[in-house]
């Protein structure tokens, strides 16, 4: 879609800055939860990024399926959150922290789209 690589994108900058979080955090949980909720919340994370930078490469059309994959993915993660904080296995500082920079991707990448969407009906 763009000449510049998806590293230069903002948003997956700031997702990428997520899922460092997540990993370094989730060293410190339960090694009973490595292939149940570790394993999960690093998925739904890494899924944000890896679909904003295949997306990067496709059409704006296509770019936006992508996006709302990232969005799902972002919404899963979230959840992931909230669960983790209502077992008692992530602290209420931690979770504030992650629950804010989700909220902060998200609202990046609804702005990505909204942008994407201009862009498209300027060339119809």
């Amino acid at each position: 879609m763009e000449s510049k690589g998806f590293e230069q994108l903002k948003v997956w900058q700031k997702a990428h800055s997520l899922t460092l979080k997540i990993y370094q955090v989730t060293r410190s949980f339960p090694k009973e939860e490595q292939f149940g909720l570790i394993s999960q919340i690093k998925r739904a994370c890494i899924s944000v990024c890896a679909n904003i930078a295949e997306g990067q490469s496709k059409t704006r059309k296509d770019f936006l399926r992508f996006l709302d994959i990232s969005l799902a993915s972002l919404q899963e993660t979230k959840y992931y959150l909230i669960l983790s904080k209502d077992l008692a296995i992530l602290d209420s500082e931690k979770f504030r922290d992650l629950i804010q920079s989700t909220d902060e991707v998200g609202k990046m990448l609804h702005g990505l789209k909204k942008a994407i969407k201009t862009k498209i009906s300027n060339h119809s």
